[in-house]
């Protein structure tokens, strides 16, 4: 028997706390022997961040025991805080102290690196004997100094192999040893807008002569050797992230391999991310993205073969041994999860973590790809529309619906089975997933399309969006709502003032005054506002105009504010100077602060009382009954 009852009180099997331990998220993986590694962060134990081992009868253990958790802060946004060598030794860097250290089988954490202040490290990995890592170096007043470095596993001191730019990344050792390549880029620029591919010869410990490899124009990423003489790395001189070939010690232009109007790269905000990989019998495996994600398999001659796997969204090659590939991400009808692939036998991928629904997929919505026509150009999203198997809405009523804006703003969506997303739709509430311009996995034109319009563009397509979806008939327009964190905060603060599409906002750690972010913000995104704005003081009008914070008369609808207590991506200032213009003016509104929580929220009770406040605030806002969701208090009452 169906119920009949209103949108949004839907009775749901899935509870906050379901969701939140069924959302592993990881932080990379390696084959280690006959084991399988991965790195997973574990939001009952604080959000710690666990290394893990699949034994070959399936078992699994902690290789990474309670309370340590690897964590790097480099650039503030960390990734690769751990590798590991085929003999089982573990090296991390951990959350507390940002050293990088080494377990060995059977004993206890050591410290590779000194205590010396602040130094942090990140982008660890095991080449050919050696631990590279990216080291961050905060002593000096002023600008945080950066290199590649070689970790002694043995004892003796850090030492610096290469430098010279003001950020480095991917750091990859020639086979015999002889060179290095890595990607460099310096202030202004965010490394998807320039950076270099660069090699030099390693020479009594350090590389001696560097030099770049590609225009500087581009967007170079992840260089890795077929031999010691050639490189693949990808880079994007057409508009798009495709791959190339080229050799060190010739002149002769890089060869495009397998091109395609789709990226095999993206923004690198976590040092250690991977598009790609080489296999040893020189075939390369490969994610490609418009809009989805697709892996492919590129053989000789640039035969490409696609690979049916069930990952299409968030994909990411780990590592590879042989025809083996580990695999993290997720699709539309399963959640994130760690892939077992040979690229020989795509179809028997086995899921080792994650990747199965905690729930009948019934309750699970069906994405909808969807385009709509905006004042800049086609603005692409999902729709997941509401889906209970057990209950239907009164005949002519329409659903409420919540637009979800990506933060970044570089980052991307894809159709993909999400606990959140489901928590909302299996009670009768839909959800738009937005990949407004600047928005990765559509090329460089439609990233650029933000380009000095931050607050303009991706406000005006998310607008556009959200009325697109009303337009159909698909969305009660009266009960359309705006959530993101970070640069998403910002596009919901800012379509709040700026448009009267929304009844309600939900902001997580949201830039409000973006002149106040360019003074307060971390060295990685110090002028990363020069883009997406102007630089200063030429523009500080327009950086007065667009912030919505300048524009308190602006605020009509209710907001709910989340916030991280510890977060220096994102003041909490940022969020309480909302509050406060949201109080003078009346405006119901909630603000959370959550102590312990940084950029991002990673504690179990933490996830769980912030998904519950979104759903009750849209209850209480937009008319419908939570059972068992407390109700958030707003001030003053609606």
């Amino acid at each position: 028997m169906v119920d009949v009852l209103p949108y949004g009180s839907w009775p749901s099997p899935l509870s906050a706390a379901d969701v939140s331990a069924a959302s592993p998220r990881f932080e990379g993986a390696r084959f280690v022997g006959d084991e399988v590694w991965w790195g997973e962060t574990v939001p009952a134990e604080g959000g710690r961040t666990a290394v893990r081992r699949r034994m070959p009868d399936g078992t699994t253990a902690d290789v990474l025991p309670a309370p340590w958790s690897a964590r790097s802060r480099v650039h503030e946004y960390g990734g690769g805080a751990w590798t590991a060598s085929a003999d089982g030794v573990l090296y991390f860097v951990d959350r507390a102290d940002q050293r990088v250290y080494a377990l060995r089988p059977g004993g206890d954490p050591a410290p590779l690196t000194p205590a010396d202040g602040d130094v942090r490290y990140g982008g660890l990995t095991w080449q050919r004997g050696t631990l590279l890592a990216v080291c961050e170096d905060h002593r000096a007043p002023g600008v945080p100094r950066r290199a590649i470095v070689a970790v002694p596993v043995d004892g003796g001191a850090v030492s610096e192999l290469a430098g010279g730019s003001d950020f480095v990344a991917h750091p990859a050792l020639s086979p015999d040893g002889t060179h290095l390549a890595w990607i460099a880029w310096d202030h202004p620029d965010m490394a998807w807008d320039r950076s270099r591919l660069m090699v030099g010869r390693i020479a009594g410990g350090v590389v001696t002569s560097p030099r770049a490899l590609s225009s500087g124009t581009t967007s170079a990423l992840q260089p890795q050797w077929l031999d010691d003489d050639r490189l693949v790395y990808a880079d994007d001189p057409s508009g798009r992230w495709n791959l190339w070939c080229r050799s060190i010690s010739t002149d002769a232009a890089p060869v495009p391999l397998a091109p395609a109007d789709a990226d095999t790269g993206g923004p690198l905000w976590v040092l250690g991310e991977r598009w790609f990989a080489v296999l040893a019998d020189d075939r390369v495996v490969a994610v490609r993205t418009h809009g989805d994600d697709e892996l492919v398999l590129i053989g000789p001659d640039d035969a490409v073969t696609p690979l049916p796997v069930p990952t299409t969204a968030g994909v990411s090659i780990d590592d590879v041994a042989g025809s083996r590939m580990l695999l993290t991400g997720g699709g539309t009808d399963r959640p994130a999860g760690l892939w077992l692939v040979d690229v020989d036998r795509p179809l028997d991928a086995q899921p080792l973590v994650g990747g199965v629904p905690a729930w009948d997929t019934a309750w699970l919505p069906r994405p909808r790809a969807v385009t709509f026509s905006g004042p800049h150009g086609p603005v692409h999203a999902y729709d997941y529309p509401p889906t209970n198997p057990q209950v239907v809405a009164p005949d002519g009523e329409l659903p409420p619906y919540v637009v979800f804006v990506h933060g970044g703003p570089t980052s991307h969506v894809a159709a993909a089975a999400s606990g959140k997303i489901a928590y909302l739709t299996s009670r009768g509430i839909g959800v738009l997933d937005v990949n407004y311009a600047g928005s990765s996995g559509y090329g460089r034109a439609y990233r650029d399309r933000l380009r000095g319009q931050w607050g303009v563009a991706d406000v005006d397509d998310v607008a556009a969006a959200a009325a697109g979806l009303a337009g159909e008939g698909r969305a009660d327009a009266a009960r359309l709502a705006i959530a993101g964190g970070s640069a998403g905060g910002w596009t919901v603060l800012s379509a709040l003032v700026g448009t009267d599409v929304f009844a309600a906002g939900i902001s997580r750690y949201g830039v409000g005054d973006a002149r106040t972010l360019a003074e307060d913000t971390h060295d990685f995104e110090a002028r990363y506002l020069d883009g997406l704005i102007g630089p200063l003081p030429g523009a500080e009008e327009l950086y007065l105009q667009r912030s919505p914070l300048r524009r308190p008369d602006g605020f009509r609808v209710p907001v709910l504010l989340l916030q991280g207590a510890d977060d220096e991506v994102v003041p909490p200032s940022q969020s309480e100077a909302i509050r406060d213009a949201l109080a003078a003016r009346g405006i119901p509104h909630a603000y959370v602060l959550y102590e312990g929580e940084g950029h991002g929220f990673r504690r179990a009770e933490t996830v769980v009382h912030a998904l519950e406040s979104e759903l009750a605030f849209l209850g209480q806002v937009f008319g419908f009954d939570t059972p068992g969701v407390p109700p958030v208090p707003l001030s003053p009452a609606p």
